[in-house]
């Protein structure tokens, strides 16, 4: 089934880009600059690491870049000097070599601010707005600001707090309930609604079933009128689901994509680009928002030209695609 969701302000402009969300779905590419990544276990710890790996991206058609200089996952808490002298140079690196839109992962004040000044469109910020200041420095740049559900808020508890065994009695209702209160409180703190994002959160303090039911029921959240992002790429709830180890989650992070889309999402966070952006420009063709790529040759005259191989061209016939 395919699912429209009731933008507000579907039409967004996002650094240089602008984002038309009622027809489009944007490709956001993972990049930490750290040392104890989930995904890639610190490849692109390194300054020239990082900023090659965003430019990488960028390439292979990202239409958006997410640096990040703390893991969600619990551990010992991280300067706030120390993580803006990770992302800030990758930043000033990044935006000089290209217009691909920048969001930096961070719950931290003062990073957001100082990655601003460098260059980063978007803040993208995992603990709800843990930070009371966070949403304030947003709403005094022009810049976006990414609001996702986390047990931190609501419980009172540090980023990075390991919570064991959460329980939820609905888990897409609650989510939904929380991200409406913590765009309320974005909002009241000057952010505009047109510069708002959404994130349920897969994985992040959530069980691998009540990742899944976030996914299937993803058109619940997108209800409530903002773009939403999934990151669901080389996810645990993945990794469960097809007892698969980490590096061998593509095919279902993919899958965990398309079926996000169809719920509704807007902005897909991926670690595998060059595979994500074919799998969303297909979903979005598939949806009848993207014409093809490609010259259309298949079936289209008095010789099938199409993917003839080496021995040329053939005519059509009504059994050649069985």
């Amino acid at each position: 089934m395919i699912y429209l969701p009731p933008l507000r302000e579907p039409v967004r402009r996002i650094g240089t880009r602008t984002f038309d969300f009622s027809r489009q779905v944007a490709v956001m590419a993972v990049v930490n600059r750290t040392p104890d990544s989930f995904y890639d276990q610190g490849r692109t710890f390194g300054l020239d690491a990082a900023v090659a790996a965003c430019v990488s991206a960028a390439d292979a058609g990202a239409d958006w870049v997410d640096i990040g200089g703390v893991p969600f996952a619990p551990g010992p808490a991280l300067a706030a000097e120390e993580e803006i002298a990770r992302v800030v140079p990758v930043v000033e690196a990044v935006r000089a070599a290209s217009d691909v839109v920048i969001s930096v992962d961070t719950f931290d004040a003062r990073v957001a601010r100082a990655a601003l000044a460098a260059g980063a469109d978007v803040i993208n910020d995992t603990t709800g707005l843990h930070d009371p200041d966070l949403a304030r420095v947003v709403a005094d740049s022009d810049a976006t600001l990414v609001v996702t559900h986390s047990l931190a808020a609501p419980r009172g508890a540090g980023p990075r707090t390991q919570f064991a065994r959460p329980e939820y009695e609905d888990v897409v209702a609650e989510v939904a309930e929380f991200l409406a209160d913590r765009v309320s409180y974005a909002l009241e703190s000057g952010v505009a609604s047109d510069r708002l994002i959404i994130d349920p959160g897969h994985d992040l303090n959530k069980n691998t079933l009540q990742s899944l039911e976030l996914t299937r029921r993803l058109a619940e959240i997108a209800e409530l009128g903002y773009p939403v992002l999934a990151a669901v790429s080389n996810k645990d709830f993945v990794g469960e689901t097809l007892d698969a180890p980490r590096g061998e989650r593509v095919e279902g992070s993919l899958a965990a994509a398309v079926v996000a889309i169809m719920q509704g999402a807007r902005i897909v966070r991926m670690h595998n680009v060059r595979e994500s952006v074919a799998a969303v420009r297909m979903t979005e063709a598939i949806l009848g928002s993207r014409a093809p790529a490609g010259e259309l040759v298949h079936n289209m005259g008095e010789m099938n030209v199409s993917d003839a191989g080496p021995q040329g061209p053939h005519r059509n016939s009504a059994v050649e695609n069985r």
